[in-house]
């Protein structure tokens, strides 16, 4: 009949339908009495938790949380004074001692019999997972395209030196394997070159290589950066975070200047390689990870070890196939083809058409040191290019100085020669270290390493300034 107004249940019907409601909800339900135990719960609770309703009648409810969360949620339960919208996320504990994340409404329920409190905990784990694998393919795609970055400098190894073919053998030898590869050599060798080698020549060449520069991330950091970090885990950690360890899960996990590895995450490092399992930072539960470890140094590690400042379990946990690069003054005849590499790539990058590289440019080239081996001579090609306007390379050759007029008989030694010259450009960049016009760019080395070579060297303010 039109206009009829729609029948009202009766009592004994309004609360068959509540109590069906109640029953098959797709969530988890759980009454409690003002004293906060359990007066009454669903089939759905008994399934997420492994209990039966008889073992629950009459416990605390915080029996179905961590202990860990029972101040939190005893909190939140007095204070239930009207329906709560915003969830709470906690974990919940099953029967058999296993957590899993919950969200949970409170809310006061005026029944026949009194005030009471119902809960309504929906199980997170899908809804986690999805929002891990998101993250985990945010963090790929990042530290992917910190790899493309890093690649930019060029492309293949270039060279044909004896010293040369003998660290390319080395490395398709040892890529078939598993085996953790150590790659020793000065800075600016190619080090990371050779480490992408080892990885594209492997069987895990269709995994990620994930790389960790340990002397680029600060100390504080680092452990979150490599093991990754729960929610909350720290001031700021707002998100659960995936580690680069994690990462190269079944990949390969490049290390690069692992000798400023903290000596207190060494230990941890160690476990890992040695158990294949680590855990998240602020959190208990134990990963399994399968990664196949490639690290290189500029650094000592026997004599750090000797000195006490790296661990000498790690170092020989480390140290299984060592691969040296040879610096750049011991392979001299590949240095004209990476000129022609360097001076063909910026042309093209510059627009520039240059056609002739002088002899006398070349023989300059060939004859100095370069203590900062490949990374330098990029970067001074780079320059050089940029001066070039016509079709004949223009080198500053003011910036290199022949061995002979810096070289005396007391003062010969390899060591001088590069202090000599790293005083030079400190004293042309006015002391300045950082920056794209620093000393450590014209240099071609990072700002920690030549802070390094600073300190080795003996060098202080005064000398350059």
């Amino acid at each position: 009949m039109n206009g009829a107004s729609p029948q009202k249940l009766k009592p004994s019907q309004s609360q068959a339908l509540f109590e069906k409601l109640f029953e098959f909800s797709p969530d988890a339900l759980v009454v409690t009495n003002q004293d906060g135990r359990i007066t009454n719960t669903n089939m759905q609770l008994e399934r997420a938790f492994g209990y039966t309703r008889e073992e629950l009648l009459g416990q605390p409810v915080e029996i179905l949380i961590p202990e860990r969360f029972h101040n939190v949620h005893q909190h939140c339960r007095a204070h239930c004074h009207e329906p709560c919208s915003a969830g709470l996320e906690l974990y919940g504990r099953r029967k058999d001692g296993s957590e899993f994340p919950v969200d949970i409404m409170i809310g006061p329920v005026e029944t026949t019999e009194g005030r009471v409190v119902l809960s309504v905990i929906r199980d997170l784990t899908e809804k986690r997972q999805a929002e891990e694998a998101l993250q985990q393919k945010e963090d790929e795609n990042r530290y992917l395209e910190e790899e493309i970055n890093t690649e930019s400098g060029f492309e293949d190894i270039i060279g044909e030196s004896l010293g040369l073919r003998r660290v390319l053998k080395n490395a398709k030898t040892v890529a078939e394997t598993d085996v953790t590869v150590m790659i020793l050599g000065e800075t600016g060798t190619g080090k990371d070159l050779v480490a992408r080698a080892i990885h594209r020549l492997s069987s895990r060449r269709e995994r990620t290589l994930v790389k960790m520069n340990c002397a680029a991330i600060p100390a504080g950091l680092l452990e979150s950066e490599l093991f990754g970090h729960e929610k909350g885990a720290f001031t700021g950690a707002i998100a659960r975070r995936i580690g680069r360890l994690e990462m190269a899960h079944e990949g390969t996990l490049f290390l690069d200047e692992i000798g400023d590895l903290p000596l207190e995450l060494q230990p941890k490092i160690l476990r890992a390689l040695q158990w294949k399992e680590f855990e998240r930072v602020g959190s208990t539960q134990t990963i399994p990870v399968n990664v196949r470890l490639v690290t290189a140094t500029n650094r000592d590690l026997a004599k750090m070890v000797a000195d006490r400042e790296f661990r000498s379990d790690l170092y020989y946990r480390l140290h299984v196939f060592p691969i040296t690069i040879p610096p750049l003054r011991e392979r001299r005849q590949d240095i004209p083809l990476l000129v022609r590499y360097f001076v063909d790539k910026y042309s093209r990058q510059l627009l520039r058409k240059i056609e002739t590289i002088p002899p006398d440019v070349m023989r300059a080239l060939t004859r100095w040191d370069w203590p900062g081996n490949i990374r330098e001579l990029e970067n001074f090609i780079e320059r050089a290019v940029i001066l070039t306007q016509g079709s004949v390379l223009r080198a500053p050759l003011a910036e290199l100085e022949a061995p002979e007029e810096t070289s005396s008989h007391e003062d010969s030694s390899l060591e001088a020669t590069e202090r000599e010259h790293i005083l030079r450009i400190l004293r042309e960049t006015k002391g300045t270290i950082a920056g794209p016009h620093g000393a450590a760019a014209r240099l071609g080395l990072k700002r920690t390493t030549l802070n390094s070579k600073l300190k080795k060297l003996k060098i202080e303010r005064k000398d350059y300034m």
